[in-house]
C-alpha cells in the first residue's frame, strides 16, 4: 500500500539567500535515504518552503521497507565436511549462528572454491519505525552556509526549531530533533494565522496553509510578487524592474506577498538612476518604477508580509525609511563630486590588493602597462584612451558611494567621469571593463572596454598564480575561474588575433618587477588553467570531449580560431569516410615517434628510398599551403592538405624501416621526418584524442 509523507521543520526566519539552495538538498538528500532504506517512493518527493519554514512532501511511498534476500558465507567445503561427508565443529557451529539447520546450508562455488552459504528472508520494516530514525538524521543533515546554536541543547540549524510536524499517511512518527518533539501540529502566519492547530494529512495541510495566509511554493509567491508588482505600477502609469534576483529574494522574505506603492521625493531623482535602483533594491529590497517614457518614477512597489489594517501606515513608515536612505546616497554623491575622479588615483596607494602583490595602484600601474600593450595589437588609434580608461577604471573603489553601495564599481567611475566631460567611449570602458560580471553575461560592446577588462584580469590570474593562490576545489577568493573564463570569452568574440601564452608572459615580465617567481612553472599552470576553463566551456555548449581535446591539445594560442577549428573538425569526423583512416596514420606517425630521444634535422641527401623523397616533397609543398589556410581560417582546406599524407605515409611504413639499425644518421633521418610532419598535423588538430 502507498502512503503520504509530510514533514514540515518550523524555524525563526531563514534568510532568503539561503532557502533555495537548502530545499534542493533538502529533496535529494530524504531520496537518497529512502533509496538507502529500500522504501519505494512511487509518487516522487517534492520541497516547498517560506521563512518560517521547510517542507518535504512524498506521495506513493511504500509502507514498509521492500524485502531482501542475504547471502551469508561461512567457512570452506572442505573444513565444513569431514572426508565421509559429515559436518565438522565448524559446520554445526555456523548454522546455530545463523539459526538454521543443517540440511538449510548451500553449497557456493566462487572464486576461491566452494563454500557454505544461507540464504534467508529479511523481512522489511514498517516505513513509520524507519522515517523514526532517519528524519532526525536528515534534518541535521541540511548544509547551511552558516548554523548557529541555541539553549543548551548543542544541535546547530540556520535558525532555531520551533515545532516538527510529521506525518506518515495522517499517523505521528515519532522522533526529536534540538529538544523539540514530533507531533501533528503547525502554525499559520506569524500575525495573520499565528495560532496552532492540528493537521490530519497532505490535503488537510494544504488547505490550512492556505487558509493560515502561508503560501509554502516558492514558484508561486513569485508569481504573485510579479504581478502585485505590476498591477501597483499600472495604478500609477508606470512599468516595475522585475530584477529577476530581486524578486527571488522578495518571494523568500513573505509567506503570504502584499503589494503596495509609495513615493520619495523627487529631488533624489537628479541621482544617476542606477544610485536609486541600487538604494532600493540592496537596503530596502523595493522595485523601482519606470514611467512610458522610460525614466524613473519617484515611486516604488514593496511587498508586505503582512496584509495590515491600514495599509496608508505601512506605507508611510518605508516611505521614511527609503527617505533616510536616499538623503544618504545624496550625501555621498555631493561629497564624491567634490573631488575630480583622477585625483583619487592617488589614494589607491592606501588600498592593499593582496599583501605580496602590492597596493591597488601598483596593481593599476601594471594593467595600464599590459592594456596599452594589447591596443597597440587590438586598436592602435586608441592607445591613449586605452590608457585613459586604465587610469580612471579603479578611482570610484574610494569614493563613498562605491563604498556604501560596492556594486556600484564601474557605474559611478563612468557617471562622475560622464559628469566631468571625459569621451564618452571612455565613460563607457569604466564600465564595461567589469564585464561580464558572471558566467554567460554580457561582454564589453566597446573595445577599450574590452583591452582594459582584459589586462585588469590577466594581471590578476598570473599574479594569483605566482603567489601561490590559485585555486584549490571549491575555494577561489580571488575568482579566478571566473576572471579566465571572462577572458577567454572577450578573446573568442574579439577580432583580433591575441595569442593567449604570449600574453600571458607578458603580463609576468611586468609582474616580476615586484616579485620574483619560477615564470616556467607559473607559464605552465596558468595555461592548463585556461585550458581546463575553455574544455568545460565547451563542453557545456554541447560539444564532445574528444573533439574539444583534439583542438586544443594542439593549439591553444589564438582562442578566437578555436570554435571555428571545433566545428571543422566535427563536420570533417560525422561527414569525411577519410576521418578515421587519416587518424589511425597519426596514430602510427605519434606512436614511433615515443622512441624519438630529442628533435632531430632532416637532411634529403640521406633519403634511399622513393616513399621518403615523395613524403618529404609533400611536405615542402604543403606547408605553405596549410599555414595561409590556418591564417585564413579555411578549415575544411587545412583538412585537404592534411588529407595528402596519407597515403604516402603508409606507404613510408609498410616500404621503410624507420628504426633501422643499419645507420644512426639514417634512423635519425627519418624519425626527423616523421617529427616535422607531426608538427605540421599539430598546427590543427591532435588526432591522437580520437578513440579509435
Amino acid at each position: 500500500m502507498a502512503v503520504e509523507l509530510l514533514l514540515e521543520i518550523g524555524t525563526e526566519e531563514i534568510p532568503s539567500g539561503y532557502l533555495n539552495d537548502a530545499l534542493e538538498e533538502l529533496e535529494k538528500r530524504a531520496l537518497v535515504k529512502l533509496r538507502e532504506n529500500r522504501i519505494k517512493v512511487d509518487g516522487g518527493l517534492s520541497c516547498y518552503g517560506t521563512p518560517r519554514r521547510l517542507v518535504l512532501m512524498g506521495r506513493g511511498i511504500a509502507e514498509r521497507q521492500e524485502d531482501v534476500e542475504e547471502e551469508v558465507t561461512g567457512p570452506p567445503k572442505k573444513v565444513a565436511f569431514d572426508q565421509d561427508g559429515n559436518p565438522t565443529k565448524a559446520a554445526m557451529g555456523f548454522a546455530q549462528r545463523q539459526g538454521v539447520s543443517i540440511d538449510a546450508l548451500e553449497i557456493k562455488s566462487t572464486p576461491k572454491g566452494e563454500y557454505l552459504c544461507v540464504k534467508r528472508k529479511i523481512e522489511g520494516r514498517p516505513t513509520l519505525n524507519i522515517l523514526s530514525q532517519i528524519l532526525p538524521e536528515l534534518i541535521a543533515e541540511i548544509p547551511w552556509p552558516k548554523s548557529m546554536r541555541w539553549g543548551d541543547i548543542g544541535f546547530a540549524f540556520v535558525r532555531p526549531i520551533h515545532w516538527v510536524l510529521a506525518l506518515l499517511n495522517g499517523e505521528v512518527i515519532p522522533f526529536e530533533v534540538a529538544g523539540i518533539k514530533s507531533s501533528n501540529k503547525t502554525r499559520g502566519h506569524r500575525f495573520m494565522a499565528p495560532a496552532e492547530m492540528e493537521v490530519s494529512g497532505l490535503q488537510d495541510y494544504l488547505q490550512k496553509m492556505k487558509d493560515a495566509y502561508v503560501i509554502i511554493d516558492g514558484s508561486e509567491r513569485r508569481k504573485l510578487v510579479e504581478a502585485g508588482a505590476n498591477e501597483e505600477a499600472k495604478r500609477i502609469g508606470g512599468t516595475p524592474g522585475l530584477d529577476p534576483e530581486l524578486v527571488s529574494t522578495v518571494a523568500n522574505l513573505v509567506e503570504y506577498p502584499v503589494p503596495f506603492c509609495g513615493v520619495f521625493d523627487e529631488k533624489f531623482l537628479h541621482l544617476p538612476e542606477r544610485v536609486l535602483i541600487t538604494a532600493m533594491k540592496e537596503h530596502q529590497k523595493y522595485f523601482a518604477v519606470h514611467g512610458s517614457d522610460g525614466k524613473l518614477m519617484a515611486s516604488f512597489v514593496a511587498i508586505s508580509n503582512t496584509k495590515a489594517k491600514d495599509m496608508d501606515v505601512v506605507r508611510k513608515g518605508n516611505e521614511r525609511v527609503l527617505r533616510a536612505r536616499l538623503a544618504d546616497a545624496d550625501f555621498f554623491f555631493r561629497e564624491d563630486r567634490k573631488r575630480p575622479l583622477a585625483d583619487r588615483i592617488e589614494d589607491l596607494k592606501e588600498v592593499i590588493y593582496q599583501a605580496d602583490l602590492g597596493t591597488s595602484y601598483e596593481k593599476v600601474e601594471r594593467f595600464t602597462r599590459l592594456a596599452d600593450w594589447l591596443a597597440e595589437r587590438i586598436c592602435p588609434e586608441k592607445r591613449e584612451d586605452v590608457a585613459l580608461a586604465c587610469r580612471l577604471c579603479k578611482c570610484d573603489l574610494v569614493t563613498y558611494m562605491v563604498d556604501e553601495f560596492p556594486s556600484l564599481q564601474g557605474i559611478m567611475g563612468e557617471a562622475y567621469a560622464r559628469l566631468e566631460g571625459y569621451p564618452e567611449e571612455v565613460c563607457i570602458a569604466i564600465r564595461e571593463h567589469y564585464l561580464p560580471l558572471r558566467a554567460g553575461g554580457e561582454l564589453p560592446q566597446g573595445e577599450i572596454g574590452a583591452v582594459v577588462g582584459l589586462a585588469d584580469r590577466m594581471d590578476t590570474v598570473v599574479g594569483c598564480f605566482a603567489v601561490g593562490l590559485e585555486p584549490t576545489g571549491t575555494a577561489d577568493p580571488f575568482a579566478l575561474r571566473r576572471h579566465a573564463l571572462a577572458i577567454l570569452r572577450i578573446l573568442e568574440d574579439t577580432k583580433a588575433s591575441i595569442g593567449l601564452g604570449q600574453f600571458t608572459s607578458k603580463a609576468m615580465d611586468l609582474l616580476k618587477a615586484r616579485i620574483s617567481f619560477d615564470t616556467e612553472t607559473v607559464h605552465n599552470k596558468v595555461m592548463g588553467f585556461f585550458r581546463e576553463r575553455y574544455k568545460q566551456m565547451m563542453l557545456r555548449s554541447g560539444y564532445a570531449s574528444d573533439e574539444v581535446e583534439a583542438v586544443i591539445s594542439a593549439d591553444f594560442e589564438r582562442i578566437n580560431q578555436l570554435k571555428a577549428r571545433i566545428d571543422a573538425l566535427k563536420r570533417f569526423a560525422t561527414e569525411s569516410e577519410e576521418f578515421e583512416g587519416l587518424a589511425l596514420t597519426f596514430k602510427r606517425v605519434r606512436n614511433i615517434l615515443k622512441k624519438a630521444e630529442k628533435s632531430y634535422q632532416v637532411n634529403p641527401g640521406l633519403f634511399k628510398e622513393a616513399s621518403e623523397s615523395g613524403l618529404w616533397n609533400i611536405y615542402e609543398n604543403c606547408q605553405a599551403d596549410l599555414a595561409k589556410a590556418v591564417d585564413q581560417g579555411n578549415y575544411q582546406m587545412a583538412f585537404s592538405l592534411l588529407m595528402a599524407f596519407k597515403e604516402p605515409v603508409d606507404r613510408f611504413f609498410d616500404e621503410v624501416e624507420i628504426l633501422t639499425k643499419e645507420s644512426q644518421a639514417l634512423r635519425e633521418n627519418r624519425l626527423g621526418m616523421l617529427q616535422h610532419i607531426e608538427s605540421l598535423f599539430l598546427k590543427v588538430v591532435d588526432f591522437s584524442k580520437f578513440q579509435i
